[in-house]
């Protein structure tokens, strides 16, 4: 399968100003990109790259006063599987967890698991089967506790916040959904990227990044999603983090106003020659 993926986001600065970004592919499926990704920011203006501790391809722009624009536009490869089903995967011992998973059951930004979430957790989860059940309960009631709401999406939301107004945006459900299972000492963490309407009815809200997260369970690390709660195709990660402040699509040091946001998400034919990935 190839999807085409890009964007247009353009932001007003009254200064110049540093303003960092992530928004290129990250670098495990950088491979199934056909091509280079066509990215630019208009103005030029210097850049400077690097991967942050996560492992996420970011960068830091030197931005003039008035409008800067990230341009991007690229194709990848697809195995157009849906997201992994592993029912049989085991909860870890936290004695017992690879240290570099730790990190991932500590609060952070927008994950308060020292709250009144971590006692809820334990009260509505502790009979459910430890594993994959245990995490796909989480994910049923976030799905049916939150109504989705573009209009009532909100910067400093966090878990608890969600979990007490009952309304957010796929961040919220993400949030909420990684404090719940971190709170019953399942490693979480937040994954943001493109995720088109591939294989489900097209959505009639305007396309926009995505996120969801990923569960250690076994031996590797699992998708799971709040907002839709089904296994999806055609996920393309971006970045990797604690939560949404470690993957920030662009953090401004100023202040600023967004112009302009347009984001495609979309399955398109081979091209004659060219083989699809199907495994």
């Amino acid at each position: 399968m190839l999807i085409k993926i890009g964007y247009d986001i353009a932001l007003s600065l009254p200064f110049p100003t540093a303003v960092i970004y992530l928004l290129r592919v990250h670098p495990e499926r950088e491979a199934d990109l056909t091509g280079d990704e066509l990215f630019r920011i208009e103005p030029e203006s210097p850049i400077t790259h690097y991967h942050d501790v996560f492992g996420n391809h970011c960068g830091r722009v030197s931005a003039p006063a008035g409008t800067i624009r990230f341009v991007n536009e690229a194709v990848i490869r697809d195995s157009g599987e849906p997201d992994v089903y592993a029912p049989d995967a085991a909860q870890h011992d936290v004695r017992n967890l690879p240290v570099e998973t730790l990190q991932f059951l500590l609060p952070s930004r927008y994950c308060e698991v020292d709250s009144e979430l971590l006692d809820f957790a334990w009260q509505q989860f502790a009979n459910t089967p430890p594993g994959w059940a245990r995490v796909q309960a989480v994910v049923d009631f976030v799905h049916k506790h939150l109504r989705f709401d573009y209009m009532q999406a909100r910067a400093t939301r966090t878990a608890l916040d969600a979990f007490r107004e009952k309304v957010g945006v796929c961040r919220d459900f993400t949030h909420l959904s990684i404090t719940l299972c971190r709170c019953l000492n399942i490693p979480a963490r937040y994954v943001t990227g493109y995720l088109g309407d591939i294989g489900v009815p097209p959505s009639p809200d305007p396309m926009d990044f995505s996120a969801w997260f990923e569960v250690f369970l076994g031996d590797r690390w699992y998708t799971f999603d709040g907002r839709h709660n089904r296994r999806r195709i055609g996920r393309i990660v971006i970045g990797r983090g604690r939560d949404a402040a470690d993957v920030p699509i662009t953090m401004v040091f100023g202040r600023h106003r967004l112009e302009k946001f347009t984001v495609i998400t979309e399955e398109i034919k081979a091209p004659s020659g060219v083989q699809p990935v199907t495994a």
